[in-house]
């Protein structure tokens, strides 16, 4: 499926896109025929990213922009419009941590972490949609987490976030499937990455990005008569 063109002419925007997960999505969209756009926050990190798909032969715009912000993302969209066309796939992937027993973090670690991980996707996806409404197509995939669904020791802050997510997710599916425009979710577990080093894990047997990106790919080649709502990803043995 990879390397068909199944995807061939539409647009796709990825967020947090200059490594890890939203770099190996936006490297399978492309390898599937679609014309992507990406972001991260840091220019040299996000016009690398772009430089490595272009000499992959994907079409692709690298944009500095931050998700939390709302002149950046309405410059982000509009940027990509005019650069690759109405957007087809959003794929809403930044996130960030901060980890330790909540009434021990501070309220600035609340703000960066939910501004990011839920707000962010509220922005984008709000910014995003009413094309798609006018042209009644359009896939928007919201990479959660397993941590969306499963508590443990440190993790209220981002568990919060990714809860939150969920729900986002489930309601926007409803809102938005009358125009024939799918939202999905992706929770995976923990992937190695920079993002979760986990280094009392083996890495080799944990989730990879590229695990994460096929469950993307199969998502955005659905039948039309139907949607995939969630995805849960977990490693086949235990790291």
């Amino acid at each position: 499926m990879d390397t068909e063109a199944a995807i061939s002419g539409q647009v796709a925007l990825v967020t947090g896109a200059s490594r890890g997960i939203g770099l190996a999505i936006a490297r399978r969209l492309g390898r599937m025929g679609a014309r992507v756009a990406i972001c991260a926050r840091k220019a040299e990190a996000i016009e690398r990213a772009a430089e490595e798909l272009r000499r992959a032969g994907v079409e692709t715009l690298g944009v500095t922009a931050d998700v939390t912000r709302l002149a950046e993302i309405a410059a982000l969209v509009e940027g990509t419009r005019s650069a690759l066309g109405p957007i087809d796939i959003l794929v809403n992937n930044a996130g960030i941590g901060a980890f330790g027993p909540a009434h021990e973090m501070r309220e600035a670690d609340w703000d960066a972490v939910l501004d990011t991980n839920l707000k962010g996707v509220f922005l984008v996806s709000k910014a995003v949609a009413p094309e798609m409404i006018r042209r009644r197509t359009g896939h928007i995939i919201n990479i959660s987490s397993l941590a969306g669904k499963n508590a443990f020791a440190g993790g209220g802050i981002y568990c919060a976030s990714k809860w939150g997510l969920l729900g986002l997710t489930y309601c926007m599916a409803e809102d938005l499937r009358r125009y024939d425009i799918r939202v999905s979710a992706v929770c995976p577990g923990t992937v190695a990455t920079e993002f979760s080093p986990h280094a009392d894990k083996d890495p080799a047997k944990m989730l990879q990005p590229d695990d994460v990106a096929h469950a993307v790919a199969a998502l955005v080649t659905q039948a039309p008569q139907s949607f995939i709502s969630e995805v849960l990803l977990r490693p086949t043995q235990k790291p």
